[in-house]
């Protein structure tokens, strides 16, 4: 019985013992943000869909203004020209109406699958970049900074920055 209790003894001293090891694991933080607004490859990206975002607002606006000179024109003129030609000129509004809302709906679709088609290889680079410099560096995790409410370890954010070039 005494044997029993000094191996029970032991075996809790021992997963006890693992617990403290397991404990201290090497752990860091990283500021994604502040790595992908300063990011040479961001920035471009950046300009590239700003551009894109230009290009479907000029097209937009000119719908709007065309389908507001239209609407105005039409009820200017509404008393003047018979039934048939203000449903007609009704029904060529409401078709208006309905290109310049999936013409929007479109483009911002667009804009999104470009945006993450751009994004997707940066944020895979920065990624890879993390998991690089934090295994060089002997770290067991790498958390992100954001949202973390006390980060008192080292942070990387600088190396990863480094080994990204910039």
């Amino acid at each position: 019985m005494k044997q029993f209790k000094t191996l029970v003894i032991a075996a809790m001293m021992l997963v006890g013992g693992s617990q403290a090891i397991n404990a201290q694991a090497k752990t860091a933080h990283v500021d994604v943000s502040e790595i992908m607004a300063k990011m040479p490859a961001m920035l471009d990206a950046q300009k590239q869909l700003e551009k894109l975002s230009a290009t479907y607002d000029t097209e937009y606006k000119t719908m709007v203004d065309e389908y507001q000179g239209k609407l105005k024109k039409y009820e200017q003129e509404a008393a003047t020209v018979g039934d048939a030609a203000n449903e007609t000129r009704s029904k060529e509004v409401q078709d208006m109406q309905k290109r310049i809302v999936d013409y929007r709906d479109n483009a911002q679709k667009e804009l999104q699958t470009k945006e993450s088609d751009i994004v997707k290889p940066i944020m895979d680079k920065v990624k890879a970049s993390i998991q690089k410099v934090g295994k060089a560096k002997g770290f067991q995790y790498v958390f992100n900074s954001e949202g973390l409410l006390l980060a008192d370890g080292p942070n990387i954010t600088a190396d990863v920055k480094k080994d990204l070039g910039f």
